[in-house]
């Protein structure tokens, strides 16, 4: 895949996950704020928990910064792998944000 697809790709992560947060604050009740500046997103849960998603262009990655440490993302056709052989990116992801938000939150990429 060329840089453009990726990051068009990663644009629509980065847009679920922005509009998940906002569906958890408002439907679960659950108080986080999102924030996007370009190809990063942080969600700020009421806890204090910071969760940031980025791009990687040169790199085709989406990495992952949490309280559990920094994570790596490769997109193979299907599913965002964890490049050091963890979970994929939508189940580490719904860990992070439950153990964040204080009760099971899922997400999906």
């Amino acid at each position: 895949m060329n840089e453009t697809e990726f990051l068009a790709l990663a644009a629509g992560v980065l847009d679920r996950l922005e509009s998940q947060a906002d569906d958890w604050f408002s439907v679960n009740d659950v108080d986080v704020d999102a924030s996007r500046s370009g190809n990063v997103l942080t969600l700020a849960f009421e806890s204090g928990v910071q969760v940031i998603v980025n791009s990687q262009a040169p790199m085709q990655e989406l990495w992952v910064a949490a309280p559990s440490g920094g994570f790596h993302y490769r997109y193979d056709g299907q599913i965002w792998h964890d490049t050091r052989g963890g979970p994929p990116l939508h189940e580490a992801l719904s860990q992070i944000v439950s153990a964040a938000a204080g009760q099971p939150l899922t997400v999906t990429v």
